[in-house]
């Protein structure tokens, strides 16, 4: 075991970074995300690596497209509305199959909102966030340690892809402190960057990067191209945590990020009123879990309950997987409040007491 230390998660995410080989970081300041750039900005240029900060978001996500066509890896990090305005870049970028990480601390909204915490970009991360026939993987973390070591993981897929990959925790993951390791990590296997745009380096021509295709025929292609990469993340990057679910539950919550450790809580507090919870998180919300409900269908009784800083963004996925076989339903807090756990569990003592052939789907929201 190394040493651990205390960081705040924002911090964290840049020493992660950091220590991931990152060369580049282009950003902007906004709350509760302004700690990742300021942490950068004292760190980057002391090892001799580009600090900058743009003139705005736009700016940031295209000097992000510039620095990622050169072969180095490259982060950005900002909240909600931010990410919306780097959405024309990031879709950009994975036209031209730049990798690169992109940190989301999400607030909440819509429109500028509020800086508290939120889940409420759900849809925005995971349904392309953009314009065009894409997808990037989004990673989860529940903790300050998962935060460092899905960082890591993120600029190895990003490499392994040639694709964005976003890390997306809410805002209390940004401010909160926990001890956190910098272990040695596995290293993956990762193709040579003979594409990028670098210099002739013995090549006869130059390298361009580039994501205009006029001919539709071409554009087909490409798309089809990006549609077998995507195929090929769904089959290998999946990743996700089953919690009690072992046995026949009554009930399995779905919830990720930090609501997931609330609900770890609400499982142990249920346990002793005589009901039995299990609980997915996905740790990938993209690509989303499906295994993990082949593996629990059979196991719960009353079906599933997702539970989310947001008004049910991620139920449309928790609905696709379940297909119809079980009830889904829903409880969420929204506009940056964070749920109780006392509170889950009365909307799941409301569930348990249905008849279990209840054909309604979806359930609760806020009361």
């Amino acid at each position: 075991m190394g040493e651990k230390v205390l960081m705040k998660g924002n911090e964290a995410i840049g020493e992660a970074a950091i220590r991931a080989n990152c060369q580049c970081f282009f950003g902007y300041p906004i709350t509760p995300q302004t700690e990742v750039a300021a942490y950068m900005s004292k760190k980057m240029p002391k090892i001799g690596r580009v600090f900058l900060q743009a003139e705005s978001e736009v700016a940031a996500i295209n000097m992000v497209y510039g620095a990622a066509g050169s072969g180095v890896r490259v982060l950005t990090s900002s909240s909600s509305p931010g990410i919306s305005l780097k959405a024309e870049g990031i879709s950009y970028i994975a036209g031209a199959e730049l990798p690169c990480v992109i940190i989301n601390i999400v607030r909440g909204g819509p429109g500028l909102g509020g800086i508290q915490p939120a889940q409420s970009d759900y849809f925005q991360a995971t349904k392309g966030g953009a314009h065009g026939d894409f997808q990037m993987p989004v990673y989860a973390p529940a903790s300050i340690q998962e935060m460092v070591d899905l960082v890591q993981e993120a600029f190895d897929v990003a490499d392994m892809y040639r694709t964005p990959c976003m890390v997306m925790g809410d805002g209390m993951l940004g401010q909160m402190m926990e001890p956190v390791e910098f272990k040695e990590r596995e290293k993956r296997e990762l193709p040579e960057k003979d594409w990028a745009a670098n210099g002739l380096r013995g090549r006869k021509t130059h390298n361009v990067i580039n994501s205009l295709f006029l001919k539709p025929e071409e554009l087909e292609q490409h798309n089809l191209k990006l549609q077998r990469k995507y195929d090929a993340i769904k089959k290998n990057e999946v990743k996700y945590e089953l919690y009690n679910c072992d046995e026949e539950c009554d009930l399995i919550i779905v919830a990720y990020g930090t609501t997931s450790r609330i609900c770890k809580n609400v499982v142990k507090m249920a346990k002793e009123n005589g009901i039995r919870l299990g609980l997915i998180r996905p740790i990938t919300l993209w690509p989303f879990p499906v295994e993990a409900f082949e593996k629990t269908i059979s196991k719960t009784r009353l079906g599933y309950i997702s539970v989310e800083m947001s008004m049910g963004q991620m139920v449309e996925d928790v609905r696709l997987s379940v297909n119809g076989r079980k009830p889904v339903h829903f409880y969420g807090r929204t506009g940056g409040m964070v749920p109780h756990p006392e509170e889950i569990l009365s909307k799941i003592k409301e569930i348990v007491g249905f008849n279990s052939e209840a054909k309604d789907e979806v359930a609760g929201g806020i009361k």
